[in-house]
């Protein structure tokens, strides 16, 4: 073969390669475009669904698109607020614990009276059988928080029984229940400190 015919067809393979890459781009991205909407809802879905656990009954709002960011200890916390007739009646938000294999994400909710709606654990790597009674799945012990504010327990009594407090821990798995404890008792304080704010009041609490 001819130098010349060899460099012709090496550059036709490179044309026609290019070709190929370019069409595959094209498809690629036609099919992220395509299901970019049906992902995001489903997103959208699991988030409410997880709202819903620790925000119990209707709000007139969409939950979604009534937030709020505000600075807490660890950085920012994305609020959700629901209302009705235009009053926010609860607020939802993460808050993270220290537990034993890493960070615990907890969502809870919280009235506008400042009581626990719920708390659930959404993110751990707590050890199977032991530390993962922080599930519902798994255990009742999450549920101990419904009702629960600042001041029910007093203050010092928002800790595990081990550290003189009025929660329970876990048989060979204190520092786990340790973490969700102090992280919900910070989320309490987080929603004292910030009230006007959540509560979408800035002239003051009514």
């Amino acid at each position: 073969m001819k130098l010349e015919e060899l460099r012709s067809k090496l550059s036709y393979q490179g044309i026609l390669l290019g070709g190929v890459a370019l069409l595959t781009s094209a498809a690629l991205a036609f099919a992220s475009r395509a299901t970019e909407a049906d992902i995001k809802a489903a997103e959208a879905a699991d988030l409410k669904q997880s709202l819903a656990q620790v925000l119990p009954g209707e709000y007139e709002n969409d939950l979604l698109k009534d937030t709020v960011t505000l600075s807490g200890k660890k950085g920012e916390v994305l609020v959700y607020r629901g209302r009705r007739a235009g009053k926010v009646e609860a607020v939802v938000y993460r808050v993270v614990g220290n537990g034993y294999a890493g960070n615990i994400v907890c969502v809870m909710g919280v009235s506008r009276e400042g009581r626990i709606l719920g708390v659930r654990v959404i993110n751990h790597k707590e050890t199977p059988g032991l530390g993962d009674k922080i599930e519902p799945a798994k255990a009742k012990w999450i549920f101990d928080f419904d009702g629960k504010f600042l001041g029910d327990p007093p203050a010092d009594k928002w800790a595990v029984k081990k550290d003189g407090g009025v929660f329970d821990q876990f048989a060979g798995a204190t520092i786990t229940p340790r973490g969700v404890v102090n992280a919900v008792k910070g989320g309490l304080e987080f929603f004292e400190g910030n009230k006007a704010q959540l509560l979408d009041e800035a002239g003051g609490v009514k």
